[in-house]
């Protein structure tokens, strides 16, 4: 379960023309990618990052591609079990056709079997439309360091 209000849009910082809705594209399209992983749903997640999406692995630091992420979350061996907004909302700052999402999250599941819980703060950096996916935001790269 994930916390999944629209609440999120309120604590937007810089944002320009790119998106007429004060982030809440980019923060949806952001909050999409978390529901995706807490269903462990390999069709979203092979649908939503980018082809070439990166993740900076919250517990260990290593760097996953999608090609690794999707079966990895889809086999189960990899379980989100929750995550949620841990206290303040992100924020999103746009840059052009770009946008960096910064937030923290509080997160629970099974990694082969063994339980995990973590706090982080991530930054998300999303572009719009790279490979005419048909309009709307795409996330390209996701960063989560552990917060103690």
């Amino acid at each position: 379960m994930r916390d999944d209000g629209d609440e999120g849009a309120g604590a937007m910082a810089e944002t320009s023309g790119v998106d007429p809705h004060g982030g809440r594209e980019v923060v949806g399209a952001d909050l999409a990618f978390f529901d995706a992983l807490v269903r462990a749903d390999g069709d979203a997640l092979d649908r939503l990052p980018a082809d070439d999406f990166v993740l900076v692995d919250v517990m260990a630091g290593s760097v996953i591609p999608k090609a690794d992420l999707v079966p990895l979350i889809a086999s189960r061996r990899l379980e989100f079990e929750a995550i949620g907004v841990d206290g303040e909302e992100p924020s999103v700052r746009f840059f052009d056709a770009k946008a960096i999402v910064i937030g923290r999250t509080r997160m629970s599941g099974r990694f082969e079997g063994e339980a995990f819980e973590s706090r982080s703060r991530y930054t998300h950096v999303f572009v719009t439309d790279p490979a005419g996916r048909g309009g709307g935001w795409t996330l390209v790269s996701a960063q989560g360091p552990r917060m103690e």
